[in-house]
């Protein structure tokens, strides 16, 4: 391998994408694709093994995803540069990579030449989003920050569930439940519990199963 070249490495459970990135990559005369991991765990274990210049990481995996394993990566090599390549485009997606160290944010509809010139950019230490996903850091330039209390109680919206019920789940007061819905409507920016879980899934605060 030419010593000049990016050492990338790409993290997505699906085979086919992998195959496809790594396909990409391959006609690149400057990049080299030096390992490939399904799992956060085997990011880890990979990167430790391999130290590439760029990682290519997918956002949603069993297990630990992409911003989890990020951070257990940027934990050990906090110089690490890593590319979030996904289909998800909500803004709270965007920032909680971006927050979590992420250098560039591609969705998975990237052309070839998008993707080769950000590995480049970020290799050069530069940051690198998608015109999709700028768009709606526009739209939202600051993130929700629901607790995660308060998103345990919007999973539970999105199963349709009462105050009452929702009491029930969680062992809590119903007024105190009452309450953390009130304070969920109020930070989305919503008047019902409808609107509430919608913008959950569009703003990627929630992914669908």
């Amino acid at each position: 391998m030419k010593a000049d070249r990016i050492r990338v490495m790409i993290v997505d459970d699906h085979e086919v994408v992998r195959a496809g990135v790594a396909a990409v990559l391959a006609r690149e005369e400057h990049i080299a694709v030096v390992a490939e991991a399904a799992s956060g765990a085997d990011a880890l274990c990979l990167f430790r093994k391999h130290r590439p210049d760029v990682t290519l990481l997918d956002l949603t995996m069993p297990g630990m995803d992409g911003v989890a394993t990020m951070k257990a990566i940027r934990d050990e090599f906090p110089d690490g540069r890593f590319i979030i390549l996904t289909v998800h485009d909500g803004d709270e997606d965007v920032h909680r990579a971006l927050d979590a160290g992420a250098h560039g944010y591609l969705l998975k509809t990237v052309s070839r030449a998008e993707l080769v010139a950000t590995v480049r950019a970020v290799h050069a230490g530069l940051r690198r989003v998608s015109r999709e996903a700028t768009d709606r850091l526009d739209e939202y330039p600051v993130g929700v920050h629901l607790t995660p209390r308060e998103i345990e109680v919007l999973r539970l919206l999105t199963r349709g569930l009462t105050n009452k019920e929702i009491a029930a789940e969680l062992h809590v007061s119903a007024t105190t439940a009452t309450w953390f819905v009130k304070n969920i409507l109020q930070k989305l920016g919503v008047s019902d519990r409808t609107a509430a879980v919608t913008t959950a899934f569009k703003r990627g605060i929630l992914h669908q199963p």
